[in-house]
């Protein structure tokens, strides 16, 4: 173990190495250079324009007017750019074709959030595997997966034996435990949840549970929930909301957050959004921790779309661009190990990008009851890199 002189001098130098690398490229030229665009990067609370030069997959500077060569350069002028989009509860495994059609959006990293179960998990860790991006699994705690007529509703379903063999023997690609919980889905959610965090613990694994219409008492939930786990469908509506009656956010979920409990959009197609639900929390200050999809391929066709359009959803509630941003990205990075070196645009990170238009005008967003809220930001995919390297959009 090194003793705080060496810990300085060995600091000291990786800076001068990094600086000595630095300029190297610089004089050499960068591989990509982005020009002009507005930088926001909420990792070290950067908000302006800059240029990002990139050279072996990594950032390299982020510079106002980098004047050096680049074999590549892409014209930012007028658009956002962000590290690349985290959105942590998909369903982009499902399908062969999620992975890149995410992709195309700004969508550098994704989870899928319980596809499937112990019976066939191998089959969404397999797209994981062949995604272009980072991708991993959360594997649902009903071991035939999400099943229309409820993946738990037999409570066999949720087999603590071949939840753990599936778990070990998929180790890297099965990041944490989904618990869907509604009424229609589980018929005892409580032991579901017990069973869940049972197998989760002994990984070492977080557990995402899916609320909104339970039939327990959601602090009855609440409490059986720990440090990282993820609430998504955080703005479901009542029964058993986050809120109560009068509006106020519910004990048991204050003092979830407080303990480490992060708290997702999941925006979905059914259920999970409604304005005046969504109006009444953010009136409370209880904003959400990160953005997320719950995409499926045919998300393009519902009121989700893409990412960027449920990053817009938020923003006629008072939430800043930056504020946003951060949360598919520099938020979204801590929530699960495997993301903790992205979300960033600092010197020497994975150089995984996303370019945004911000356009202002007349914009109409859906919740998941057709209800229509009108805007006047959207946020529109314009470009993504991964790994250093300009993905085609056609």
């Amino acid at each position: 173990m090194m003793n705080r002189r060496q810990f300085v001098t060995a600091a000291a130098g990786a800076a001068i190495f990094s600086r000595a690398a630095n300029a190297f490229a610089a004089q050499a030229g960068y591989d990509l250079i982005i020009k002009g665009g507005r930088v926001i990067d909420p990792s070290v609370r950067l908000d302006a324009v800059r240029d990002v030069a990139i050279s072996g997959g990594r950032i390299a500077a982020v510079e106002a007017n980098i004047t050096a060569s680049a074999a590549a350069t892409i014209d930012a002028r007028g658009k956002i750019v962000t590290a690349g989009l985290i959105d942590i509860h998909t369903h982009c495994a499902r399908d062969g074709r999620g992975p890149g059609m995410v992709l195309r959006d700004g969508v550098t990293g994704w989870i899928d959030a319980g596809s499937q179960g112990a019976d066939h998990i191998a089959d969404t860790v397999a797209v994981a595997k062949t995604a272009p991006q980072q991708g991993r699994c959360l594997i649902n705690i009903g071991r035939a997966g999400i099943l229309p007529e409820g993946d738990t509703m037999d409570i066999n379903r949720a087999d603590v034996a071949a939840l753990r063999d599936a778990i070990a023997k998929n180790r890297d690609f099965v990041v944490g435990i989904k618990a869907r919980l509604s009424r229609n889905v589980t018929g005892n959610d409580v032991e579901v949840l017990r069973r869940a965090q049972e197998v989760a613990t002994s990984f070492n694994l977080p557990v995402m549970i899916h609320m909104g219409q339970t039939a327990s008492p959601l602090p009855l939930l609440m409490n059986l929930l720990k440090e990282g786990d993820v609430v998504t469908h955080m703005f479901a509506p009542p029964p058993n909301s986050i809120i109560d009656d009068n509006g106020r956010i519910l004990p048991e979920v204050l003092a979830a957050r407080r303990r480490g409990v992060w708290f997702d959009i999941g925006n979905g197609q059914t259920g999970h959004m409604r304005w005046d639900t969504i109006e009444a929390i953010m009136k409370t200050g209880f904003w959400p921790d990160t953005f997320s999809t719950d995409w499926n391929v045919n998300s393009p066709t519902t009121g989700v779309i893409d990412f960027p359009n449920c990053m817009s959803k938020l923003l006629s509630f008072g939430m800043t661009v930056p504020q946003a941003i951060a949360r598919a990205t520099t938020n979204a990075a801590r929530t699960f190990e495997v993301f903790r070196d992205r979300g960033t645009l600092n010197v020497g990170a994975v150089a995984d990008v996303a370019l945004l238009e911000l356009r202002d005008g007349n914009f109409e967003f859906l919740d998941n009851y057709n209800n229509k809220r009108p805007g006047n930001q959207r946020f529109f995919p314009s470009g993504t890199v991964l790994n250093g390297k300009q993905v085609q959009r056609s």
